[in-house]
């Protein structure tokens, strides 16, 4: 697993060179929050590296419910029963295996792999707008009904779970991209996905942290042309 680190934000990266899966610790005063947990076996390189922080894990917030974004959540559990686990709440239906659509969300699929079997439950549900720790959480549906950005105020850093990808060349979620297409082949809905792109984009992050490719620092140029590009093709 590699690790990178930024202002007060680690990157956890499985399988950087191959088919990147991200999660990420942020880092607060006593403690860590991990925002994503990968697939089952990005399970030890969580555990190690927080070892390795020496402080205590005591937050997982989940930007969205898809397999490799809660894949070691269970694992993470049961090595730490008393960690707090943050679920969007739109997301928890998706989390329990249901893709059934919700009034006013259109009739195009849920896509994407859908978690099976998890015994964890979630301590919070979140909507738009709460804090956890440092963190805000912003609604940027699109890759999925319920997903969330979260924004570390401290250095204006904005982890989008899969809103962007930058594998492959940075996109809006459902704008393909022949050499990673996998987020976009699981995109709920492109066109909600761009307006969700574009809210981000007023936050002006300082750092795009996203779930599949490296992140970007002083972000704002690229995103607005993956937004243009993106808007570009559904028209």
């Amino acid at each position: 697993m590699k690790v990178t680190y930024h202002k007060h934000l680690y990157q956890l990266s499985l399988m950087p060179n191959f088919f990147p899966v991200n999660c990420y610790f942020v880092e607060e005063e006593n403690s860590l929050t991990l925002i994503d947990t990968g697939l089952s076996f990005s399970l030890k390189g969580i555990l190690k590296t927080a070892e390795k922080l020496r402080k205590p894990l005591t937050k997982i917030v989940i930007t969205h419910a898809h397999s490799d974004h809660v894949g070691a959540l269970d694992g993470l559990k049961k090595a730490l029963p008393s960690v707090e686990v943050y679920l969007p709440k739109r997301e928890m239906k998706i989390f329990q295996g249901d893709v059934t659509l919700e009034e006013g969300e259109g009739d195009q699929p849920i896509k994407g792999g859908v978690p099976k079997g998890i015994t964890t439950v979630p301590d919070h549900l979140l909507v738009d707008g709460d804090r956890i720790g440092s963190l805000l959480a912003i609604d940027s549906p699109g890759h999925t009904p319920g997903m969330m950005s979260f924004l570390d105020p401290r250095t204006n850093s904005l982890i989008v779970g899969d809103a962007f990808q930058t594998r492959g060349g940075i996109a809006v979620a459902g704008d393909l991209r022949w050499s990673f297409p996998f987020p976009a082949m699981a995109t709920w809905n492109k066109s909600v996905a761009v307006q969700a792109a574009e809210r981000l984009l007023t936050y002006e992050p300082s750092l795009l942290a996203v779930g599949h490719g490296d992140w970007i620092i002083d972000p704002i140029e690229k995103m607005k042309t993956a937004i243009e590009r993106a808007k570009r093709k559904e028209r």
